[in-house]
């Protein structure tokens, strides 16, 4: 959990700031998750931050939803290509993507718990 915080914290992706009168902050919770190895073995163990956004409503919270996915025919196709033009391929793992991307609107997440003192009002 703390590389996951770590990561948040080195990209500035959000600031402890107080919450501003009119708007409602959205939800956060961790996500918990196994990797295994091929025999079966555990490789590592995995926590990710979420944001609830389900608890959002279009039109009030946002305007648009977009997430960029590749299909699996044209990794194909790719893939097809570089082999019979002898192209070299390489493996990147992008950890953390989604910080890299701008917000046009203004979101306000309530921190995960233990990263606020007890009594402070602070969203992200």
């Amino acid at each position: 959990m703390q590389r996951e915080l770590d990561a948040l914290n080195s990209q500035k992706t959000w600031s402890l700031v107080p919450l501003p009168a009119g708007h409602r902050p959205i939800g956060s919770k961790w996500v918990y998750r196994i990797k295994y190895n091929s025999n079966g073995t555990i490789k590592r163990y995995k926590a990710r931050l979420v944001a609830k956004g389900f608890s959002q409503q279009e039109g009030l919270d946002h305007t648009e939803t977009f997430a960029l996915v590749a299909k699996l025919t044209i990794v194909r196709c790719l893939l097809d290509v570089a082999i019979v033009r002898h192209w070299p391929l390489y493996r990147m793992d992008v950890t953390n993507a989604f910080l890299y991307g701008d917000l046009k609107e203004e979101v306000y997440m309530t921190p995960p718990p233990g990263l606020c003192q007890q009594g402070e009002k602070l969203v992200c």
